[in-house]
């Protein structure tokens, strides 16, 4: 197997027959000969589970896993992982906004690297702008995390955590031994790897609907990031190293740990 692209789904069932068209469209004349796209219905409320076992039944090549809760893009993801069988592993959305055009840009730059992130451009001339589809509130509260995460796990600034990302098999085969309740895929991810990347895409609008990530979402996903910050050498010198040890104390007061032993409903393969 060449190629595994996990797919996280929720409520998108309107949008499903047009990813998997796109993504099949732009991986027909290259030289992937085979790939496997699975995707995994983070417990929709829609009829997303539906249109996965449908697809599943008219193209051999999708897997569905039907998880029995809401556990979260990365746990979403993180179970995906665990049935990839390709050589090379792709993580995207589900709403289009992620171009199926740049599956092959990832793909070849891991020729050269282990990890490969994207980073969202419009360019203009010569110079390059950061280029997201996204509300204002939504693009702030993501370039903190970055600049966060620059200093919680040692990455270079230039490196934008995107969800539109790719890997070997061997970061795979790695990562998905993780055990503990909190997963923040990222983390591990760098922890493991050895030459990281970026490349840049053009992100797109949402192709149908509203976005289902609210402040909530996010901020939940960024003290998941905290959580896992003992996987990675931290700059305990550092104001950071302060605030992060203070961030860890309020988030264990303020909730419990999501139960991550995630339980699958059911699976199309």
């Amino acid at each position: 197997m060449n190629l595994s692209i996990v797919i996280p789904v929720f409520n998108s069932s309107n949008i499903l027959n047009n990813l998997i068209k796109q993504i099949k469209f732009n991986l027909k004349f290259k030289e992937i000969k085979k790939f496997e796209i699975i995707l995994v219905n983070d417990c929709s409320q829609d009829n997303s589970w539906n249109k996965i076992k449908e697809l599943s039944k008219k193209n051999l090549e999708i897997k569905g896993i039907n998880l029995s809760n809401n556990y979260g893009q990365h746990s979403s993801i993180f179970a995906g992982l665990k049935y990839a069988k390709g050589k090379i592993v792709i993580t995207m959305d589900d709403d289009l906004q992620h171009p199926p055009s740049g599956l092959i840009s990832i793909y070849k730059k891991l020729n050269e690297r282990d990890l490969c992130y994207t980073l969202y451009i419009k360019r203009k001339h010569v110079r390059c702008y950061i280029k997201r589809k996204h509300v204002r509130w939504k693009k702030l509260v993501s370039q903190i995390n970055n600049i966060f995460s620059g200093f919680l796990f040692n990455k270079p600034f230039h490196i934008y955590l995107s969800s539109f990302r790719g890997f070997k098999a061997e970061i795979k085969n790695k990562i998905i031994k993780h055990k503990k309740p909190i997963i923040f895929l990222d983390s591990l991810l760098l922890k493991v790897s050895k030459k990281t990347c970026t490349i840049s895409i053009k992100h797109k609008k949402r192709f149908k609907g509203e976005s289902n990530y609210n402040i909530s979402n996010l901020f939940s996903l960024w003290f998941d990031m905290i959580e896992n910050y003992h996987f990675l050498p931290l700059r305990f010198g550092s104001l950071i190293g302060l605030i992060s040890f203070l961030l860890i104390k309020l988030i264990r007061f303020y909730k419990n740990k999501k139960n991550v032993q995630f339980k699958i409903k059911e699976k199309t393969f």
